[in-house]
């Protein structure tokens, strides 16, 4: 069974796709008694990168408009899923949304403190396939700086943080069990990076999907039970420091053979390297 795409949102709005391969929006009630699958909360202050991309115009103020992740990766750069600034999920083009924003440094999503920033503008990457889901990624520019010591250093080419089996963290606001248990409050959980060898058997291609090397990677619980989930989409994949991917697909949600798929984050795509002010090739 693939993640579903069918959230209803504010309004009514129902947002469908054939395929249901991305994580996007969070269902309009979202009561969120328990963000991840397998999670535990984490601190805003250790981990300010992660940041909630919200409009409450179109998705209610249940959970302050929340509807995707993002991570800070300049004062005035986050980076977020394609996906979730498409027409279907927005109801138009971005600039229509009046009131997109990111919150930062904040625990809970309706709680005091942080920062909520206007998003100035955003540029989806020049490679995106919505059929594909390949470079699934998009860059907000802020109305104004969040605080220098929020960013996160993006990996480079070959970076050791996304070698397969090495230990990495999935943060965001999602739901924790699959069953529409949404979380209010930041979520961390532990997963490892895998091999492009087991991610091409985990998703070769049809209904469940293809897994593109080149503008993905994954990660997952070999034994299951910790994972991205719905709501997630976006957010940060961290390892070793570094962000090396963002949430982006999957099938189900903690599965054993099914590990979640991230966009691969390094300094050589060009949408990254504008974003943290480097040249994308070395």
């Amino acid at each position: 069974m693939r993640r579903s795409l069918a959230r209803v949102l504010t309004g009514g709005v129902t947002v469908i796709a054939a395929g249901a391969l991305p994580l996007l929006v969070s269902p309009l009630p979202a009561a969120a008694e328990s963000v991840v699958i397998g999670g535990e909360p984490v601190r805003a202050a250790d981990s300010p990168w992660a940041v909630a991309v919200s409009s409450r115009d179109r998705f209610g103020g249940t959970r302050a408009g929340q509807f995707c992740g993002g991570v800070v990766v300049a004062p005035t750069k986050v980076l977020t899923a394609a996906h979730c600034m498409s027409p279907d999920v927005l109801g138009g083009p971005p600039g229509r949304v009046r009131d997109l924003s990111v919150i930062a440094g904040r625990d809970r999503l309706r709680g005091r403190g942080g920062h909520v920033v206007s998003v100035r503008s955003v540029q989806v990457d020049p490679g995106y396939d919505q059929a594909t889901n390949a470079a699934d990624l998009a860059v907000l520019t802020l109305e104004r700086s969040l605080p220098g010591r929020y960013a996160i250093r993006p990996a480079e080419p070959r970076d050791s943080a996304a070698t397969p089996g090495t230990a990495a963290a999935v943060y965001g606001w999602g739901d924790t069990s699959g069953n529409g248990d949404y979380a209010s409050t930041l979520r961390s959980a532990p997963v490892t990076v895998l091999s492009d060898a087991n991610c091409e058997k985990a998703y070769p291609g049809g209904s469940g999907g293809r897994y593109d090397p080149a503008t993905m990677l994954c990660a997952g619980d070999p034994q299951g039970g910790h994972d991205a989930c719905q709501g997630d989409s976006g957010g940060p994949l961290v390892a070793q420091g570094r962000l090396i991917g963002l949430v982006s697909w999957g099938s189900g949600c903690g599965r054993q053979d099914s590990p979640g798929v991230y966009t691969r984050i390094t300094t050589g795509n060009k949408s990254v390297a504008a974003a943290v002010g480097v040249p994308a090739s070395r």
